[in-house]
């Protein structure tokens, strides 16, 4: 039975789809996975239902959904910069009274109430919309937008605040905005399997060998250039989940709980490296 793979259809993630959609590694990897493409809180409402296995989910939703495990070393995160998380406002930050948020966003939506809240001293009032920036600024002080949007954003004559760059000032750590993570009851009886941790910190190697590829097959999808979209992928993302990443998750979920944003989080755990036998 194949596990049932929830992705996300942003720039961002493709570097990690890599080997799942290009080759014969795609035609190896159809025999165990199946893809389906949507938008990153449908990921995670998909993983809680049960009617995905694996989501690259954005990190909010690890304090949301029981049982679940994270696929090592992989993430979609940002040592400083990321240009595609954007608080956008009519004002400067410390009068924003009422905030926009992208509707498919959830961590990102509790980055920028953690940085208000902590950070900056207000207690504006949020509500969800569609990532209009036209729209959402008609009746709210500011809008948040996340991934493509962010990236295709005309932000001339606004304030405009990189949320994980405000992140990394404030705490000196850098942002992790999503990891795979895998239900453990998707795991039990099975063997044989490739190892899956593998599998995916390999699509993710390969997918960044391959940036000048991708960067032409999504600037005209985006009407920006290649060269642009070269540079946010290979200095602005960070695809590592290394112990500096690691650290700057925790702390985010320790301000969320402490916030009253999240739930108190779990125990960060991960997928065993060789839990099942290699691909033969």
């Amino acid at each position: 039975m194949h596990l049932r793979i929830s992705a996300i259809s942003f720039l961002n993630t493709a570097p990690l789809m890599w080997d799942f959609k290009n080759g014969g590694s795609a035609d190896r990897l159809r025999q165990h996975f199946e893809i389906s493409y949507t938008i990153p809180s449908r990921c995670a409402e998909q993983l809680k239902e049960g009617s995905a296995d694996i989501g690259i989910i954005p990190v909010a939703a690890y304090t949301m959904i029981p049982d679940l495990l994270i696929v090592p070393d992989v993430a979609i995160a940002a040592k400083n910069k990321v240009r595609s998380i954007l608080l956008v406002s009519k004002v400067a930050i410390n009068k924003i009274r009422s905030v926009a948020t992208d509707d498919s966003s959830r961590t990102s939506a509790a980055l920028v109430e953690i940085y208000l809240r902590k950070f900056v001293g207000t207690d504006p009032g949020f509500s969800r919309q569609k990532p209009s920036l036209k729209e959402m600024l008609q009746w709210h002080d500011a809008a948040l937008l996340i991934g493509d949007p962010a990236l295709q954003a005309r932000t001339d004559g606004y304030f405009v605040y990189d949320m994980a760059e405000e992140w990394k000032r404030w705490t000196g750590r850098p942002f992790v905005f999503a990891f795979w993570a895998i239900r453990k009851a998707a795991l039990e009886g099975r063997t044989g399997e490739p190892n899956i941790a593998q599998v995916f910190q390999q699509s993710r190697n390969n997918g960044l060998h391959h940036i000048p590829e991708i960067a032409a097959a999504w600037a005209p999808k985006l009407g920006l250039s290649s060269g642009l979209i070269s540079e946010y992928l290979t200095h602005n993302v960070d695809y590592s989940l290394d112990q500096e990443n690691v650290e700057g998750l925790r702390l985010f979920f320790r301000y969320g709980a402490e916030c009253g944003v999240l739930p108190p989080a779990p125990e960060l755990q991960f997928l065993e490296q060789h839990r099942f036998a290699p691909q033969s």
